[in-house]
């Protein structure tokens, strides 16, 4: 294989990665393949040689490229997102799969999406780089040209209106199962960006004694570390309400053994808890509202696989 094609390998291996952090920065399909198509441009003319990480590297470019279509945008007043946030979600040349796409656009949401339009470009990619993404604020810093305590107040001052944003209840539970749905799908497909995607950078996994027994990962901490542990992982379980929150149940013959409980806040997951304990699980109630999302039993799969 000679060096050109060795480099499009490597970048189409990032090209997910790429087009996520592209659409929730741009909000739109076309915008975002127009970004990650000029990272490629980049990188085809510089090489890899001296990159030591090439999806940080990658990832930087993406971000500076956003920033300049969200400062132009700013520039020309065209910061309506009637039609980028409705925009349809339809397959590229890249072979991106339109179910893919779709769950992409549902993890965001369409009411984050329009929030995000509200922000000043630096704070959106401060926000989406270090809140979606987990990326470090020393190395956000110089994509939007702040010291890193500054990048930090940029993406403070963005969770704070994303926080202060209202959303009626039945879209947020809706939009809360979707995000539910998402890190299953993720965690099946070996999407490790999309579950970074749906993760608070400060996520917490715990198990109780019981469940930790069977498998369960007893505690990991970081966006980072949890993606890596379900990454690939067949995760067994039913689509659940536990106590009315979206979560899932590994249920055999209807009878919930193991519940996965979701906590999350701003459309990201903060906590997974898996519970195993049969006086605990009494006195839940925990509801199946669908199918199992494996089909690999308990046990199999550990850490993850219930």
């Amino acid at each position: 294989m000679d060096e050109r094609a060795l480099l499009a390998e490597q970048f189409e291996a990032n090209r997910h990665h790429l087009r996520g952090v592209a659409y929730r920065m741009l909000g739109s399909t076309s915008e975002a393949d127009d970004a990650v198509q000029e990272s490629w441009l980049r990188l085809s003319r510089t090489g890899a040689d001296g990159i030591d990480n090439l999806t940080g590297w990658l990832t930087t470019v993406v971000a500076r490229v956003c920033l300049d279509v969200l400062r132009s945008r700013a520039a020309r007043r065209e910061a309506s997102l009637d039609g980028l946030a409705s925009e349809p979600v339809a397959s590229h040349l890249d072979g991106v799969d339109p179910e893919h796409e779709a769950l992409l656009a549902d993890s965001v949401g369409l009411a984050l999406l329009v929030v995000l339009e509200t922000l000043a470009p630096a704070e959106r990619v401060a926000f989406v780089l270090h809140d979606l993404f987990a990326v470090p604020f020393d190395e956000i810093a110089p994509i939007v040209g702040r010291n890193p305590a500054a990048a930090r107040q940029l993406a403070s001052r963005a969770r704070r209106r994303v926080q202060g944003a209202t959303v009626s209840p039945d879209a947020d539970a809706a939009r809360r199962r979707a995000i539910v749905d998402a890190f299953f799908a993720a965690a099946r497909g070996g999407d490790f960006a999309g579950l970074l995607a749906v993760l608070d950078p400060d996520v917490v996994v715990r198990a109780d004694g019981t469940a930790a027994r069977i498998g369960a990962p007893t505690e990991i901490f970081g966006a980072r570390a949890v993606a890596e542990t379900f990454s690939g992982r067949s995760i067994w379980g039913r689509p659940a309400t536990i106590d009315g929150a979206p979560g899932a149940a590994y249920a055999p013959g209807g009878q919930p053994r193991v519940v996965f409980v979701f906590t999350i806040d701003v459309g990201k997951i903060t906590t997974i808890e898996f519970l195993a304990d049969p006086e605990r699980l009494a006195q839940l109630d925990v509801r199946l509202t669908g199918r199992p999302t494996a089909t690999q039993p308990p046990g199999q799969d550990a850490p993850s696989g219930m």
